[in-house]
């Protein structure tokens, strides 16, 4: 059982604790939930790179792809020359189009 329960100021959250959970303290401070929230950024991240989708239903599996092939294409810009940057990114659009037989 929790001992603490962190949410926003909505109403109906205080009506279902005192139903549900009476013994547990409910807090509505303004930051106490930025904890949950940031455990999400890597998903919101994502949603908000693939926002032109046509339905939801299609994001968690894109995503979920997405996750793994992303490193590919990423590479720290900051960390490199550009000429290694360049190199590096046609490499990755090579080895993709091997991939997923583009081309």
């Amino acid at each position: 059982m929790p001992r603490r329960l962190i949410t926003d100021e909505l109403r109906s959250y205080a009506a279902a604790r005192r139903t549900v959970m009476p013994s547990v303290v409910h807090s509505t401070r303004q930051y106490d939930n930025n904890r949950a929230e940031v455990s999400h950024q890597p998903t919101r991240h994502r949603e908000r790179q693939m926002r032109r989708f046509k339905s939801a239903a299609h994001l968690p599996g894109f995503a979920a792809v997405h996750g793994l092939v992303q490193n590919f294409f990423r590479v720290g810009r900051h960390l490199l020359r550009s000429a290694h940057h360049r190199l590096l990114r046609t490499r990755a659009f090579v080895e993709w189009e091997a991939v997923t037989c583009a081309r």
